[in-house]
């Protein structure tokens, strides 16, 4: 029996010849979560969160891991961050500036992926394929490249009329997913948005269909959503990861949205 305790993180990911590596931080170690797939686990919840910018105690986790205050002053949890095409830098009204040029002024990727069906995204470059590996996708292809999340922000907006920008969570973790062309796909949105491409200056792309494999051995017929705070003590057998869920026979479990709870993992 091996135990680990400390507060977690999302877990890291990397591509290994198309299957998807985990590693859960947990305190100050890195645990390697494909390893115990097929084996029993338990989490669990200690009561006390710490933001994961300040480091204080928090009694509630804002943005998936920060204070309050925190959540009130930082860019990275603004409004805009979920709504790019709201981008207000250039307005001088920016909470973090120096942060925002960054981030914000960064080549940032429009992209189609599949993960519960065909959606449309974006993302800063740096981000992939980690992006689409935290949603879920079981394949992805880049359509666009830009230099702002602003002109990402409003082509995302535009190609939302044809196609959704939303992933079902649900049909994701039991692999329904819908067989779909991407390059297909791609071709034609794109002619929809001719004007809007040449307006903003956005490169189009070539690239092929990126595949993803999760380490899965079992997907679940029905979604059991476990909660820390509605059950502190979470156990089962993993029967695998996907996105940044754990999926359990007991039920699965969101990583990302209890990034900052301290746990105690066991198995």
């Amino acid at each position: 029996m091996a135990q680990f305790s400390g507060v977690i993180k999302k877990m890291h990911t990397n591509l290994d010849r198309g299957v998807v590596q985990y590693q859960l931080p947990i305190g100050d170690e890195w645990l390697d979560m494909n390893a115990l797939v097929g084996s029993k686990i338990s989490l669990s919840f200690t009561g006390e969160v710490y933001c994961v910018n300040c480091g204080k105690r928090t009694y509630k986790s804002y943005s998936q891991g920060y204070c309050y205050l925190c959540c009130q002053k930082l860019a990275c949890c603004d409004l805009c961050i979920m709504k790019p095409e709201t981008c207000h830098h250039h307005l001088g009204t920016c909470r973090e500036p120096q942060w925002g040029l960054a981030n914000c002024f960064s080549p940032h990727i429009i992209y189609l992926a599949n993960s519960s069906g065909v959606k449309i995204g974006i993302t800063r470059k740096s981000n992939i394929p980690d992006r689409w590996i935290d949603q879920g996708a079981i394949m992805a292809l880049p359509i666009l490249e830009i230099d702002t999340r602003l002109k990402s922000g409003q082509i995302e907006v535009a190609l939302k009329a044809f196609v959704s920008d939303k992933t079902n969570w649900r049909k994701m973790l039991k692999n329904e997913v819908e067989t779909t062309d991407l390059a297909q796909m791609r071709d034609i949105l794109l002619a929809k948005i001719e004007a809007l491409i040449a307006e903003l200056g956005a490169k189009t792309l070539d690239e092929a269909v990126l595949k993803i494999n999760y380490p899965v051995i079992e997907y679940p017929h029905k979604i059991n959503a476990l909660n820390f705070d509605k059950t502190p003590n979470i156990s089962g057998v993993l029967k695998g990861i996907k996105g940044q869920y754990l999926i359990l026979d007991t039920g699965v479990l969101n990583i990302r949205k209890f990034g900052s709870y301290q746990i105690t993992l066991i198995y």
